[in-house]
């Protein structure tokens, strides 16, 4: 496997830009903060913009936790990445990256002065230090997955098909602010939660009524409990199935909160 890097000091856009690197120089991979990204998806890892402090998010990106690195080997063997691009602020993090995730030497070093002008580079510093944001290569959709409850911003619109094949799909981005200088919270009614899920339960053919239903949140997102009745003569089983996918599915497309579990309880079967 071929290992590059993508080297610029904090700030300057070189998550932002990472994609069209990545593109030009043939890397099927992205590490950037404690994620393995490809194709635009998070495939393993978690962001290191997660942890409580400053201190914790660079040993998190470094890689220094033994289970993290492994996780990371196994995913580059799964998906069989032909290069790896390493993003970094300096040429000893990328190079203490490579060494803790044992992928061998970087071969080349690109920096973000290669890519970027000195203005556009002071216009994503401003806006890292004024407002705290940071951006991560990855469609809003997929990120939402990492940081559920959390703000949550597309630099412009996303695709309507999440699945969509257009070039121009992976190269969607968005910012989230790191928990170590989240200023307020990012808060979703239960009551908004509850009225879309029984609003698409409803369309499911062979439900009769949701009788009751009632969330319990996780750190990780939420779970939640309905309690239905169904059409007599129904196939239970593809019925409940169905009511589980449309309720998660559009839970967390219109709020981008995890629905982590979609428990079904059937209170009786009506003609």
């Amino acid at each position: 496997m071929k290992v590059i890097a993508f080297v610029g000091p904090s700030g300057t856009g070189k998550s932002y830009r990472s994609v069209m690197v990545s593109q030009k120089y043939g890397a099927d991979a992205i590490i950037d903060d404690g994620l393995l990204i490809s194709h635009g998806k998070v495939i393993a890892g978690s962001s290191a913009k997660r942890e409580p402090t400053k201190i914790a998010s660079v040993k998190h990106a470094l890689f220094m936790r033994s289970h993290q690195s492994e996780e990371i080997r196994i995913a580059l063997k799964k998906h069989n990445v032909k290069c790896l691009m390493i993003l970094g602020t300096s040429d000893g993090m990328v190079h203490k990256i490579a060494r803790n995730l044992g992928v061998g030497n970087i071969e080349e070093i690109i920096r973000i002065e290669d890519v970027a002008t000195p203005e556009e580079m002071q216009m994503a510093l401003r806006m890292r230090r004024v407002e705290g944001k940071h951006v991560i290569p990855v469609p809003t959709f997929e990120i939402k997955k990492e940081f559920s409850g959390f703000f949550i911003h597309p630099l412009r619109r996303f695709q309507k098909n999440l699945d969509s094949e257009i070039p121009t799909a992976a190269a969607d981005k968005s910012i989230v602010r790191p928990t170590f200088s989240y200023m307020g919270d990012y808060v979703i009614s239960d009551n908004v939660i509850n009225e879309i899920a029984i609003h698409e339960a409803g369309k499911i053919d062979g439900l009769i009524k949701v009788q009751n239903i009632n969330l319990r949140k996780t750190k990780h997102g939420v779970h939640i409990d309905m309690t239905v009745i169904l059409r007599y003569g129904c196939n239970v089983f593809d019925v409940c199935r169905t009511i589980q996918y449309a309720v998660r599915n559009n839970v967390e497309r219109y709020t981008s909160v995890n629905a982590r579990r979609v428990n079904i309880m059937i209170r009786n079967l009506r003609k």
